[in-house]
């Protein structure tokens, strides 16, 4: 392949506009992805996306390399233009979503960056069944402007029932850059989560995970999964349960829920990986998973300044932690070890 001469790599660019979607240019190939194919170098570009969908994109001819459709094991040698037609989403892409007033919880906006304290109960992305009413379409409304990037910005995701920090890109410039942050692991992402059982100490869990081998909605540790990475601490130790603070180095699926229900720790409230009967009352009548976003760090795209952010712990969370006794959490008490 010739490599481009035009393009820096890891840049990106906005094509013309179709009927169907934003034409997306990345610019080229780093140089770290040589030698590996091209399905596992764009894996390593867009994490936020899984192998299968790449692939399944480069078949269809919506990723292009040099111009040319390439296969999936192809060799990319490092400075090849990549140009892409669209960046669908997984669960329904911009198409689908249409502006909607609802409120927001902005921590934090300049013209660059978004951070939000995402409620439980709220849906990240539209998808089957929730077309409507999502943050994608709170967004949308917002910040009209996000309809002109990919999946409106949103660059990490929560899961519906998991309350807690999230950032936005109002560029795609900035996207880009925060993309390579979490895959260079300087974005900084904390939880607290509430556990079944007592933990004598924290530890770390380096489990890889893939999909459900039978229950496709569900993700398990599996040999040949992603690589996975979670260290916990314990915060508080409650009888029946333990607080534990979280710390992601990856960002897999479903992935402190999975780690910790692999320890034989599930999440209080889990209704995927939790236990099935629960004697206790209080932990029992809790509605949703224990886990709570409450910090979040990252080098902000424009300015290269350090920044950090802290959620307060919602209060249905606030409540069953008094309910077992808790002497109080202070979610801006973390260790920055």
């Amino acid at each position: 392949m010739n490599k481009s001469q035009d393009y820096s790599p890891g840049s990106i660019d906005t094509g013309k506009k179709t009927d169907n979607a934003v034409c997306i240019r990345v610019c080229a190939v780093p140089p770290d992805c040589a030698g590996l194919r091209l399905d596992q170098a764009l894996a390593r570009l867009f994490s936020q996306y899984s192998r299968s969908r790449l692939q399944a994109w480069l078949r269809e001819g919506l990723i292009r390399v040099e111009g040319k459709v390439l296969d999936a094991k192809a060799k990319v040698y490092g400075g090849e233009r990549l140009e892409w037609d669209c960046l669908p989403d997984t669960a329904g892409g911009l198409d689908e979503a249409i502006a909607e007033n609802i409120p927001l919880s902005v921590v934090f906006e300049d013209d660059t960056l978004l951070v939000l304290d995402k409620p439980a109960g709220l849906v990240v992305h539209p998808g089957s069944g929730n077309l409507r009413g999502t943050l994608m379409n709170a967004l949308l409304h917002h910040a009209p402007q996000l309809a002109g990037v990919p999946r409106a910005g949103i660059v990490h995701r929560l899961d519906k029932d998991t309350s807690g920090l999230l950032v936005v890109a109002k560029t795609l410039a900035a996207q880009t850059h925060l993309i390579r942050q979490l895959q260079a692991r300087t974005v900084s992402r904390r939880y607290l989560a509430l556990l079944h059982g007592g933990l004598a100490r924290g530890g770390e869990v380096a489990a890889p995970i893939a999909r459900h081998p039978v229950h496709r909605t569900k993700m398990a540790v599996a040999e040949g999964g992603r690589a996975a990475h979670t260290r916990y601490e314990v915060r508080e130790r409650l009888g029946a349960a333990t607080l534990v603070e979280c710390r992601l180095e990856t960002g897999r699926t479903h992935q402190i829920r999975v780690h910790m229900a692999h320890i034989g720790h599930p999440l209080v409230g889990d209704p995927v990986y939790g236990l099935r009967h629960v004697s206790n009352p209080v932990l029992a009548s809790f509605g949703r998973q224990a886990l709570h976003a409450f910090r979040l760090g990252l080098v902000h795209p424009l300015s290269g300044e350090p920044m950090c952010w802290f959620s307060p712990l919602p209060e249905d969370f606030s409540t069953i932690l008094r309910q077992l006794g808790s002497s109080g959490v202070d979610s801006g008490d973390v260790n920055d070890d």
